[in-house]
């Protein structure tokens, strides 16, 4: 079962102006590979409150491939893959914003949510952004660089499963009432929590 965990940055408001995307592969609860790419977005708008969220800047990216040509280098990797965000109704919008853009159909795999894992796993934090999770965890990263966002993911969800006592981290739907949103050629379904 191949589980990967993502994160996408964005040069402005809009959701298809990916400029960035991190991935960390996990097998056999381990982090085995982290990537980052930088993306020029279709439209090369860079607000200032996104800059000084992530740094990334328009000349860093004028030289990167524009979005489909970024991820084709990992189509093999996400064809029935579980896919793990921090928020993933973000980070998948985006996903599914860029592809709209470009015209391109979404690629079949499912994912969880980090964020909805994380506050059945550990109600009592008063907290679970991706910042909070890493000191809870002992970890220590750069905020908002993609690369490292998607590793501290990976690393909480395996957290996540260890701490329910389920041998892999695509138990931990079962163990906490959640139902994994998918992607499909035709469209798209939210992940989803009961309510306690």
């Amino acid at each position: 079962m191949k589980t990967i965990a993502i994160d996408f940055e964005t040069a402005n408001e809009q959701r298809g102006s990916a400029c960035s995307v991190g991935l960390a592969w996990i097998e056999d609860n381990r982090v085995v590979r982290v990537e980052e790419r930088l993306i020029r977005p279709k439209s090369m708008r860079f607000s200032s409150f996104n800059i000084a969220i992530h740094g990334i800047r328009p000349e860093h990216v004028e030289d990167a491939g524009e979005f489909p040509e970024v991820m084709d280098e990992f189509v093999d990797d996400f064809r029935d893959a579980t896919m793990i965000a921090h928020n993933a109704a973000f980070d998948f919008s985006v996903w599914r914003s860029c592809l709209d853009l470009y015209a391109q159909s979404y690629p079949e795999l499912q994912y969880l949510c980090s964020v909805k894992m994380a506050q059945k796993a550990w109600p009592h934090l008063g907290s679970h952004k991706l910042n909070i999770l890493a000191s809870h965890l002992g970890l220590t990263f750069a905020h908002h660089n993609a690369a490292e966002d998607a590793a501290i993911c990976a690393e909480a969800a395996i957290a996540i499963a260890r701490s329910l006592r389920v041998a892999r981290i695509q138990d931990v739907p079962d163990a906490i009432g959640m139902k994994a949103g998918r992607l499909f050629a035709t469209g798209y379904q939210a992940c989803t929590c009961r309510k306690n």
